[in-house]
This record gives structure tokens, C-alpha cells and sequence, in this order.
């Protein structure tokens, strides 16, 4: 069909492009910044850095679930399918960067506990959470019916996100291995700035890749539209 060889064809905007374009250069130099004026920890050397892109990961897999409880609440409320889009690009994109946070947190965890993994509470509440929204994305994948599945998902979707803040708080309502949240007022002034840099960074990141998996979401949906249309249209010939 013509409009979906267009559809295929459509050129992303110029505005998705170059922040794309600014966000890699951003993170790249970002890292660089980061390792140039930041020393070596006192006890965990070089490995210390690893949390310029831990960190700023965890931070903005938050910010991606916030987007799905905000998006998965509209569409409940208005039954919006561009809401029902945006949450499962936000879901995805928030999937990938807390399995980034797990992976980073145990290669760390070799290095200054000893062991690739322990069920420290931060630790497991963040891979429940990350399960979650792996549950939530096969969700999608096996509900058929459009209706259906956006609404199953927001459920899961609320109910994931509501999550977070146990996330965030884990290492305070329980005795941890793991650090409480880096801050200015928890971490060496070294390292606040470099750590403010990148988390700009990987915020531009995640803006730029959601907006090409939003964008995707809604090209796959209006592919899909139109082959239901063809379906239908070839019923009514057959007839």
C-alpha cells in the first residue's frame, strides 16, 4: 500500500535529529569530563567513576517511570492512545536504563563488596522493579486487543511506578550495603560537578531516545491500523 511505503519513508524531524546528535556528544563529553577532573577514590581507586553513568542511569529510569504513572493516569482518564504510546516508549526506555543500573551495580559490587550480587534491599527493590516493567512490556507484546492491553498496562504501569520511591528510600528505611543517594551533601565536592554534568546528559539522552521510540510506537500503530483496513476491505471483496 502506497501510505505505508510513505509511512515507512516519513522523515524524523529535524529537531529529534540534532538533539540525538547533542545528547551522544553531551554523554560522550561528559565522561570525559568526568574521568579528567575527578581523582581516584581513596578506597575504590578508578572504580569509583563507574557512577557517572550508574547514577545519572538510575536517575532518569525514575524520570521514565514518572512518564508512564503521568501517561498511564491520562489514559485512563481520557483514553488517549498518543498517552497509551507514551507510556509503553517511556516503560521500555526506563526497562533499559534500570537493567544499565543493575548491570553497573554489580560489576561495582565485585569490585568494592566482593560479590556480583547480595539481596541488599536496594538492590532487590530495584530488580523488582525492573522485573515489573519487563512483565509489563510482554504484556503488551501477548495482548492482542488494543483496548485491552493499554488498559491492562496502565494498571501495571501505575502500579510499577509506585514503586520508585521505595527504590528511592530503600536505603533509608533499612540497613544497606549500598551507599545513600549521592549528593553535595553525601559525596567528595570533586565529584558533585562531574556528576551534575552527566546526569544533564544522560537527561538529554533519554528525551532524545524517547522521542524516537514514541515515534516508532506510533508508526508500528498506524501500520497497524492500515493492515486491519486491508483485512477488512478484502472480507467485504470476498463477499
Amino acid at each position: 500500500m502506497q501510505e505505508l511505503k510513505a509511512l515507512s519513508e516519513e522523515r524524523a524531524p529535524k529537531w529529534l535529529i540534532g538533539l540525538t546528535a547533542i545528547a551522544f556528544m553531551a554523554v560522550a563529553g561528559a565522561q570525559v569530563f568526568g574521568f579528567i577532573t575527578s581523582p581516584a577514590a581513596e578506597q575504590y581507586q578508578h572504580s569509583q567513576k563507574i557512577m557517572y553513568v550508574h547514577v545519572p542511569a538510575a536517575w532518569n529510569a525514575f524520570l521514565a517511570f514518572i512518564v508512564v504513572f503521568w501517561a498511564s493516569l491520562v489514559y485512563l482518564w481520557k483514553r488517549s492512545e498518543g498517552a497509551d504510546l507514551l507510556a509503553e516508549s517511556a516503560a521500555e526506555v526506563g526497562a533499559v536504563f534500570t537493567g544499565l543500573t543493575l548491570l553497573l551495580g554489580s560489576i561495582w559490587g565485585k569490585w568494592a563488596w566482593g560479590v556480583w550480587w547480595t539481596w541488599d534491599p536496594r538492590l532487590t527493590s530495584t530488580a523488582v522493579l525492573f522485573i515489573i516493567f519487563v512483565g509489563y512490556l510482554a504484556l503488551r507484546s501477548f495482548t492482542e486487543d488494543p483496548e485491552r492491553r493499554a488498559t491492562w498496562s496502565a494498571g501495571v504501569g501505575i502500579f510499577g511506578a509506585l514503586n520508585v520511591p521505595i527504590v528511592y528510600m530503600s536505603v533509608r528505611w533499612w540497613r544497606t550495603l549500598h551507599q545513600v543517594q549521592s549528593s553535595p551533601e553525601t559525596m567528595s565536592a570533586e565529584y558533585v560537578t562531574a556528576l551534575r554534568v552527566n546526569g544533564i546528559a544522560f537527561l538529554l539522552l533519554l528525551v532524545a531516545v524517547l522521542g524516537w521510540r514514541y515515534r516508532a510506537a506510533r508508526i508500528q500503530r498506524r501500520a497497524e491500523a492500515l493492515h486491519e483496513e486491508a483485512i477488512l476491505e478484502g472480507r467485504q471483496v470476498h463477499v
